[in-house]
């Protein structure tokens, strides 16, 4: 459980790390509420998590997932760039996120 409670935290960052741009400065009204509640989920799924998860882990998984959606996001969004250097590390931070699910207990 506290897996997918991670997870679903990690996308919900995705979701308030992109909500931030729709905001323009949290001048709008409606992505200024979606991204404030998206922070909100995200922060108690992941409070949810480290329960039972080693903090460093659980942190650290978190933002890897939000890195990467964040990025992946602002390349088909908002036409960021895809060089292979940039995609290069992105698979750096995959990596990281993969090890350390890998030697995590469950």
């Amino acid at each position: 459980m506290a897996w997918i409670a991670l997870f679903a935290a990690g996308i919900l960052e995705i979701g308030w790390a992109v909500g931030l741009k729709y905001t323009e400065g949290f001048t709008r009204l409606w992505p200024s509420v979606a991204t404030i509640c998206a922070m909100a989920i995200s922060m108690t799924l992941l409070g949810v998590a480290v329960r039972t998860l080693p903090l460093g882990t659980a942190y650290a998984i978190w933002t890897g997932i939000g890195t990467v959606g964040t990025v992946f996001a602002g390349m088909w969004l908002f036409g960021e760039s895809a060089s292979f250097l940039r995609l290069f590390c992105v698979i750096l931070i995959m990596g990281g996120i993969a090890g350390l699910k890998l030697i995590t207990p469950p």
